[in-house]
């Protein structure tokens, strides 16, 4: 069933459902009405002829037939009975001489018991009423004629009304429907033009500011990262086959032109050293965009734990030694706190040290006494990680590339290096929930500033 016909019908069977509540209460209240209203009649004339058989000195058949064929009421078919207290029928009138009105023992007795009783013989109405003075119940009934052809066309009305109502409901609700719906087949048809080869189509907005505003907007917003993930991934695919290339043709030329004759044991030392130092780096290029490719997922691969952030800090200084021996890391904790727990973050411990490994080496490599500062700062909320060089600083239209994935600064193209670092960074720090930032200032030297959620 589509939504259209599943919104039509849920709006008619709601107009349904109180079209038949309203048509109900009404039916029930005049029902009633009219029931009262016949009671009032009917006791009324049972009163009347209650008082008359009291006035035992002008009371007589005759007179009492007299006065009932000339009373003008509603109600046709009218009977009078009375009974004393031995149940005995006393007196008796009809418009029709046939018509007896048939009462049974329990009614006179009911009648005695609570002072009234209002019931059905067939199609009439009675109510039996007693006289407490002389135990004389007097029993009127009519036939409401008038009462019940107004209730059988306010029936007919009822009826009428609430299936005009539902119907009525039904075809604006099909109406209605189509024109909600409308902005999500315009939305539909935009979406099924978008392809990979065409992220750049966004579907219009216009001016609605309602949930299909929303929905467009959200779909946009979503359109925008998927293309930039597209752009990115085509980016880092060529720039990582083209690193892969350069070491790749290096070695392949160098052997190549070291068969194509005999040489000294000296010459294919000098070729092997070569190609040796290209395999390194093609290693280590390697080994960088596989650890980009794992941070570029999500959390839900990795080995998560609690990780004391200032133990991942002091295996600084001699992993920059391992790297290079000029290089030297001066770590400052300012104001640890008192409390252990709030020196814990929750995460993967390895990538978080590659991440502030990168940072500082990267510190070290561009400094002018190949010296990184790292600075551990923890406030109510976060960890802060701050890492300083005094190299020469990156300028400010640089400094908005750095994090994408083998852009290199003009003045560092000269350092060995292939540009994933920062862009491996990020990911990390993303992955851990934290943030990263950077300034610079030209001759003066660049700070990053990691801050991480303590748990």
């Amino acid at each position: 069933m589509t939504v259209r016909n599943k919104i039509t019908l849920l709006f008619a069977l709601i107009v349904f459902l109180l079209l038949s509540l309203l048509c109900g209460c009404v039916y029930y209240f005049a029902y009633h009405d009219r029931a009262e209203n016949i009671r009032t009649q009917l006791t009324n004339a049972a009163l009347s002829a209650d008082k008359m058989l009291g006035q035992s000195k002008i009371f007589n058949q005759e007179l009492m037939n007299k006065i009932y064929s000339s009373r003008v009421i509603a109600l046709k078919n009218k009977t009078v009975q009375a009974y004393n207290e031995n149940n005995k029928r006393i007196f008796a009138y009809s418009e029709t001489l046939t018509d007896i009105l048939p009462v049974d023992k329990n009614i006179l007795d009911q009648a005695r018991a609570n002072g009234s009783l209002f019931f059905s013989v067939g199609n009439k109405e009675a109510i039996a009423y007693l006289n407490a003075t002389n135990r004389i119940v007097t029993v009127t009934a009519a036939f409401d004629e008038d009462g019940k052809r107004t209730m059988q066309h306010l029936q007919i009305i009822l009826w009428l009304s609430l299936i005009g109502g539902t119907l009525v409901a039904f075809i604006s609700g099909y109406i209605f429907s189509k024109a909600l719906l409308l902005p999500v087949k315009k939305i539909a048809d935009e979406v099924n033009i978008i392809s990979a080869q065409s992220l750049t189509h966004r579907i219009k907005s216009g001016k609605l500011n309602d949930e299909w505003g929303y929905l467009t907007k959200t779909l946009n917003d979503l359109l925008d990262r998927l293309q930039e993930s597209f752009e990115l991934q085509h980016r880092f695919i060529s720039s990582a086959a083209h690193e892969l290339s350069t070491p790749l043709t290096s070695i392949s030329s160098q052997l190549e032109v070291s068969l194509q004759r005999s040489r000294q044991a000296h010459e294919y030392r000098e070729v092997m050293q070569s190609v040796y130092q290209d395999v390194r780096e093609l290693s280590k290029l390697t080994q960088t965009l596989l650890e980009f490719a794992t941070a570029s997922g999500t959390t839900g691969g990795l080995e998560l734990k609690l990780i004391r952030i200032d133990e991942v800090l002091m295996r600084l200084p001699a992993e920059m030694i391992k790297q290079d021996k000029a290089y030297s890391v001066k770590l400052m904790f300012d104001k640890l706190p008192e409390d252990e727990k709030k020196l814990f973050v929750f995460g993967n411990a390895e990538l978080l040290f590659t991440a502030i490994k990168n940072v500082v080496a990267n510190a070290c490599k561009y400094s002018d006494n190949r010296l990184a500062n790292v600075r551990l700062v923890v406030n109510q909320t976060d960890i802060i990680i701050s890492i300083e060089d005094n190299g020469k600083g990156i300028s400010v239209n640089e400094l908005k590339n750095i994090f994408q994935p083998f852009y290199r600064a003009e003045g560092n193209r000269t350092i060995t290096g292939f540009g994933v670092g920062l862009p491996l960074v990020k990911r990390i720090i993303k992955l851990h929930k934290g943030q990263i930032n950077v300034s610079s200032v030209l001759g003066k030297g660049t700070t990053v500033v990691i801050s991480l959620p303590m748990i």
